[in-house]
Formats: structure tokens, sequence, C-alpha cells
């Protein structure tokens, strides 16, 4: 019956590709500390982005998208396994090149999902989820890596010997582009060797590129799923010499601008080879911007704080969906939807099942990615960069609650209405107790849950 439909889909529809609805190709690209104003299409009045923007016009835009950490390890951890970190452990911090955890390859990643049904899968930017070779990208479901294996602020074999930091100390590294060589000594892997040692951050993010569209061209006869999670905009900020704006105020204008850039590569790769029908591409990133880096570190336009807070601005992101046959053109999606129902809502488009034997997080939300009906996500937990649990949210009401972190301090309930207080302004808790109550109970009992069914990540014997 399945073979007698797909015939029939085929004739009925030869716009598409050779293998139909079920193999569309997926290339998702994972931008590094990029705030929520960093786009034109998001209200960014000063950096310019047309290909990213275009995207947009071209597909769907979603302004309630949500990452499941305000920092780089457990957010990464959540993209691909479809689980709040807390379950696969790895929800408390990011990880250093002197630990001693990663990923557990026995986690069901989204690169599984897709090389269990003949796919070419592939890994180009930055990891973090593990840099010993037993948790680096070939024993999570892909076929190739090629990146920096955590942040590009963390030296090799240890981090110590940083050049100064904050905005100031970001000033002096962006005007000697050199000292990617000089003043860093983070590598960059090829499967699990390091071919560069330090890395050459100016070129990085299109030497990703590079690979991207080299794999693209290569498996362009056959289904692929590409994971582009680029080391910028991370402080220190580099691009290519002959792109670089010398005044250091303008530096995250340009890394974003020359990601942008490289976006329409691939764009036009896949227009090019006449992929586009049965494509999806998906631009976000991993958490909020790193605002005491000031003019490095972006913006989170109307949202409150950025990286590192449980505030919106630390964990809701950018996110544009584009895929011509599938995604409707030139709309925009506000229900609720995260990066952790990314795994089950391309399943779902996929038309393959997740196995059953672990329990993940995420859910079908292919609805939305398709342009159609309400989400199925009607809670979210906000989890600290710590791991610690500190808020919920169930539909417009959003809950925090943050733990004196001394003697002198007693713990701040903070209830918010995002409906009408987006930039988590006016604080509702004192007025509304009996709302504070029911929430602050259902997040210890989803916690709970999750808790009790934990499961360990690697660790170096």
């Amino acid at each position: 019956m399945k073979t007698l439909a797909f015939t029939f889909f085929l004739l009925i529809n030869t716009s598409f590709h050779l293998w139909g609805t079920d193999k569309v190709n997926v290339v998702l690209i994972f931008a590094d500390d990029q705030g929520y104003g960093d786009l034109g299409c998001f209200g960014s009045k000063k950096i310019k982005t047309p290909n990213i923007d275009q995207m947009a016009k071209e597909g769907r835009k979603f302004t309630n998208f949500m990452v499941a950490s305000p920092v780089c390890t457990p957010s990464r951890a959540a993209l691909l396994t479809g689980c709040y970190p807390k379950r696969v452990g790895l929800h408390q911090h990011v990880l250093f090149p002197s630990s001693t955890k990663g990923l557990h390859p026995d986690e069901y990643t989204l690169a599984d999902h897709f090389k269990s049904q003949g796919y070419a899968t592939a890994c180009y930017g930055k990891w973090h989820l593990g840099h010993h070779p037993e948790t680096l990208p070939r024993q999570n479901g892909f076929d190739h890596y090629f990146g920096i294996p955590y942040s590009n602020d963390m030296n090799h074999p240890d981090n110590k010997g940083k050049p100064k930091g904050g905005p100031d100390g970001m000033d002096i590294l962006w005007n000697d582009p050199e000292s990617t060589l000089t003043k860093w000594k983070t590598p960059l892997f090829e499967n699990e060797k390091i071919v560069e040692l330090p890395v050459d951050q100016r070129t990085i993010t299109r030497r990703c590129t590079d690979k991207t569209i080299s794999f693209i061209r290569k498996n362009k006869d056959n289904p692929f799923f590409v994971y582009v999670p680029h080391s910028m905009p991370h402080i220190p900020l580099y691009v290519p010499d002959e792109i670089r704006d010398p005044n250091p105020l303008n530096a995250y204008t340009c890394v974003i601008e020359h990601i942008d850039a490289e976006v329409g590569r691939i764009i036009k790769t896949i227009k090019d080879l006449k992929l586009d029908k049965n494509t999806i591409i998906i631009y976000t990133t991993d958490n909020g911007p790193w605002l005491p880096f000031k003019h490095h570190g972006g913006s989170a336009g109307p949202l409150r704080e950025g990286k590192g807070t449980t505030f919106e601005g630390g964990q809701r992101v950018p996110c544009v969906m584009w895929g011509p046959s599938r995604i409707p053109a030139n709309t925009v999606c506000d229900e609720l939807m995260g990066t952790i129902d990314l795994l089950p809502s391309l399943a779902a488009i996929t038309n393959r099942k997740i196995p059953s034997k672990k329990k993940i997080d995420g859910l079908d939300a292919s609805n939305l990615i398709l342009g159609s009906g309400s989400t199925p996500r009607k809670e979210f937990l906000h989890y600290t960069s710590r791991g610690v649990l500190e808020g919920i949210r169930s539909g417009d009401w959003k809950l925090l609650r943050k733990k004196p972190r001394n003697k002198k301090q007693t713990e701040m309930v903070m209830l918010f209405n995002l409906s009408e207080d987006l930039g988590e302004e006016i604080n509702l808790a004192q007025e509304q107790p009996a709302i504070v109550a029911r929430l602050s109970s259902r997040m210890q009992e989803l916690d709970g849950e999750i808790e009790k069914n934990a499961r360990l990540p690697w660790f170096k014997n």
C-alpha cells in the first residue's frame, strides 16, 4: 500500500524530488550567543541580514521559540536529544577542556534519527558536548565532523592564560586579527583528530560553510541532514580580514552579517541544485546574547536580560524555518515551541517514529512548522545555567522562583503574563497567589519526574 501511495504521489506532483515527502533534507544552522534582536526580521535596525530575512519572507518566523538552557552545553544537548538537559545529565554548567564527561552515545539524537533512514549526516561547527573521542559527533549519529569541540574562548588543553576579558579586552583582540593565532589555543577537529592548533577563527565560519556546501553537493542525489553549529558570535569575535570593520564598536554587527552571507551561500547552493522543493532549512541560536560584552555581545530586543538567565532574553531566541514546498511563505508563528520539539517534529515530517525505549520531553509540533493548528506545548520548564529548576511557563503565565545566593537575600518570586508583558517588567506574584501556588506545585512535579528518570552522561574512566 505504501508503494502504491508513493507512486501515486509522484504522478500527481512531479515537482517533488525523487524520494518524495518522507525523505526531506534538513539543514539546521545553530548560531552561538545570538540575541533575539540581532536579525533584521526580528527588528534589528543596525544589523543587515538580507539572506535570513529572505528566508523569513519565503518561510516562517517563530517568535515564541525557546531553548532549554541559557548556556551552550545544556542547550545543545537538548536540541539534539529532544530532552531537558537534566534528563541526559548535561544540565550543570558548560563543558571545558578539562571536563571528563559528555553526551552519552546511547542517547538517540537527531543525527541518529536521520541516519536510521539512510540519510547522510554531518556536523560542521562547534560541538560542545564532549571533546573525548567517545563523545564526539561520529559517536552520536554523524558520519563526518569538522569544527571546534567547545567554545572558542577555551584554550587547549586547559583554560588558563586567557586574554583580558570584558568589552575592552575584546576590543584589543578585534584590533589585532592575528590574535586568533597568538592569544588562543583552541583546536580544530576533523572527525576525532586535531588538524589545526590553534584554529584560525577568522575563517572558521566560512570553512564550515564550505564543508556544508561540499557535503550537500556530494549528497544531492541522496537524502541528507547537516547540522551547522557556528562558533560565532560567541566571543572572541573574528571574521575574514577582507570584510573586517576596523571599528570594534561594529564587531558584533560585522560577525552577524558575515554569518548571514554564509547562510546565503547555503541557500543558493540548495536552489542551484534544485533541492529547494525538498529541503528544510532551520536557523536559530543556542541562547540569548552575552550582554556584559556590550558591543561584542548583541541584543535581546524587547526581551529582559540575556545569556545565563532564565528571563526571556536568555532563553527565547530567533528562529526562522524555510522549506518552499512545505512551510508557508511569509508567515509568523507566535505559538510556544522549543528546540526540544525539533526531534519529534522532524520525525513526524519524515514519517519515522522515535524509538520508545528512552523518554524524551519534546513534543510533535510539526503542524506549527507546516503552518497549521495550535501548539501541543502548554508548559515549559526554565533551568538555570547551573541546572537548577527556577521557573515554569504555562500558557501565557511564567513563574520564576530565584533562590537566594547568600544569607542576606530572600527568595524572589516573580509572575509575569507574557501576552501583556513581554519584557517581564510587571510582577503579579502578590496579586495572583493561587496561580503562583499552582505553578510552583506543577514545576516541582515535572522536575521530580525528570530527576527520578534521569540518565547518566558519558564519563571518562
